[in-house]
């Protein structure tokens, strides 16, 4: 028996058990906040707003959330997994991580944008797009690579923890960028052809394939 080879591999193991734990309870911790969070602002949002759209929170399932508001509704999904950087990742330069290899690891709560009607009208072929997803560590430090998502990327890893005052913000700016991110009518060359049986489909149940840019490309862009 290889008692030095099974004791490093025990420890190991050991190691990241505990760190995958301490991770998995503050992304539980932060994920009650967000929703916090989002149930404050379809209140609040509701109340500025004086019925003149839609505004409506929903808790989806422990790790899932959804927030609509007009002809958008984003979804928050919190990745049960936990990841490390790849080496190339820029977050190995940050001072944050430089001083502690563990803080390499983080959990992730991903943000897509999909249309309202998608959901009313149970549309499952209809696209959504990733808008920002959010990297919280062991010790709750974030940052966020995300559109529009500016002053909260990775060189700001460790500089704050996230909060329900951060995740405001996050939620906010992705509900920005959403609100400005208009549906584009598709090019014709995709929507010239079809068939009866997809026709018929589309006249009684309304279930158009449908996406904000349905036959265009969605640049990742504005990442910093």
């Amino acid at each position: 028996m290889n008692t030095k080879l099974r004791n490093s591999i025990i420890s190991t193991v050991g190691a990241k058990a505990l760190l995958r734990a301490e991770i998995e309870l503050r992304m539980t911790d932060s994920f009650e906040d967000l929703c916090a969070v989002l149930a404050d602002l379809a209140t609040e949002y509701n109340t500025l707003l004086e019925g003149k759209t839609t505004v409506r929170y929903e808790r989806m399932a422990q790790h899932v959330a959804q927030f609509t508001i007009n002809e958008d509704t984003l979804i928050f999904a919190q990745h049960t997994d936990i990841f490390q950087f790849d080496r190339d990742h820029e977050a190995w330069q940050t001072p944050y991580v430089v001083e502690d290899a563990t803080r390499s690891y983080a959990g992730i709560v991903n943000v897509y944008n999909f249309l309202a009607e998608s959901f009313k009208y149970d549309r499952d072929e209809d696209i959504g797009y990733l808008i920002a997803r959010v990297f919280i560590g062991k010790e709750g430090a974030y940052f966020v690579e995300g559109k529009r998502q500016r002053n909260m990327g990775v060189s700001h890893y460790g500089e704050q923890t996230l909060d329900r005052n951060n995740w405001r913000r996050v939620v906010e700016t992705a509900l920005k960028y959403a609100a400005e991110f208009d549906l584009l009518a598709p090019p014709y060359e995709t929507e010239k052809l079809t068939d009866l049986i997809h026709l018929k489909a589309k006249i009684l149940t309304s279930k158009t394939k449908t996406a904000k840019r349905l036959g265009f490309s969605f640049n990742s862009d504005d990442v910093k």
